[in-house]
Formats: structure tokens, C-alpha cells, sequence
């Protein structure tokens, strides 16, 4: 694997924190991941699989297909920068859970903090071993004191609740929510769940595409 050079990841979390009230976060956020960052698990709340009943399972498909119609521009890497969202860590990966992949965010999105399942603050995508990236899902991430400021319950999305993040976390971020949609590569373990087990970070070399 390569290592993103420290200019590279400078002018991303200039680029990131601009303009915005998260800029410490942001700063956090970028500086201390590598270029495949192993991502915690112990600090993660994953709710149990459990056996879905009619309306939950209409609802999520309904949830899936909203994902993949808003994302499916996004299918080419350089419409998602188009609309600014860039990658900020490298790969995600985990030792035994497979991967999240590769996580281009929208520093503006994270900054607003509003819940919209037509607009993610996050793409995932998977390097290919011909160098390019594949759309396999969007990512909403949340940070938790926000919401919390705002709203009495955690955030959810069409019966899909989020899961919460604690710090201190592997990340050096304060606590936040996410929810992960699987919504372009089929993940044995469910849509919804932080970990895709056939998602690598193998192919990846370190470098934007």
C-alpha cells in the first residue's frame, strides 16, 4: 500500500474545514487516518440482525431504492467531485469485518448535519484491480452533540436506525451517528450494517483514481 503524502492530506483538510463549524472536527476527522485506516469495532453499537416483518422489509427496500436513484450519477467518480465530495482517508478497513471501502465526503453536507436520504454526506466506493472505483453505497454520518442539540431521540431513516459511534474511538472524532446503505453490492450481513465482509481494500495503491 502507499502512503497519501502529507501535502495531499494538508490541502484536503484545508479543503474540508473551510467556512466551516466543524473545522476542528475536520481537522480530526483527516489527520489521523493513513492511507488504509483500520477502523474500530468495540466502540461501534450494531443492533442485532433479527427477522424483518413485511412493513419493515417494504421500508427498507423502499430505502434502497431512494439511495441508488439519488446516487446513481455518482457512478462516475468525477460527477460525486463534481458536486464536492472528495476522498478524505484513503480505504477503511477492518482486521476480521471486511472493509467499508473508500469514503469520499461532502465537507459541506457533514456541516449542515441534516437528515436526507436523497442527500448523503458520504459515497463509498471499491477500488477495482483495474484501477477503477466502483458504487457500492452511501454513507450518512451525523455527529451526535449536533443532533442531540436538536432532537430527543437518535436519528433514523425509514425504520433504518443509526448506529452510534463512542468516543474515545480508534477515529479521534466525538461520538457521531452513522447508517451505511448498501445499496449498489449485496451484503450477506444486511443493507444497514457498518461492515461489508466482501468489500477489500487490497486493490487500493493510495491514490485518487
Amino acid at each position: 500500500m502507499t502512503t497519501v503524502p502529507m501535502s495531499t492530506i494538508a490541502r484536503k483538510v484545508g479543503q474540508f474545514a473551510k467556512q466551516s463549524q466543524y473545522s476542528i472536527i475536520a481537522l480530526l476527522f483527516l489527520s489521523v487516518w493513513p492511507s488504509c485506516a483500520l477502523a474500530q469495532e468495540a466502540h461501534s453499537h450494531t443492533p442485532q440482525q433479527q427477522e424483518l416483518t413485511a412493513e419493515q422489509k417494504s421500508r427498507a427496500s423502499v430505502l434502497l431504492k431512494i439511495v441508488r436513484e439519488a446516487t446513481e450519477r455518482f457512478k462516475d467518480v468525477s460527477a460525486a467531485e463534481s458536486e464536492g465530495y472528495s476522498l478524505q482517508f484513503g480505504c477503511v478497513s477492518g482486521p476480521d469485518s471486511g472493509a467499508m471501502g473508500l469514503h469520499y465526503v461532502n465537507g459541506d453536507l457533514v456541516k449542515k448535519g441534516v437528515l436526507d436520504a436523497t442527500r448523503p454526506q458520504i459515497v463509498i466506493y471499491e477500488a477495482q484491480p483495474n484501477g477503477r472505483l466502483r458504487l457500492i453505497g452511501a454513507d450518512y454520518l451525523l455527529i451526535q452533540a449536533a443532533w442531540d442539540a436538536k432532537y430527543s431521540s437518535p436519528p433514523e431513516l425509514m425504520g433504518q436506525l443509526f448506529h452510534l459511534f463512542e468516543a474515545p474511538n480508534r477515529f479521534g472524532l466525538p461520538a457521531f451517528y452513522t447508517l451505511h446503505v448498501w445499496a449498489w453490492k449485496e451484503n450477506p450481513n444486511g443493507a444497514f450494517v457498518n461492515w461489508h465482509p466482501n468489500v477489500s481494500c487490497e486493490p487500493f495503491n493510495g491514490q485518487n483514481p
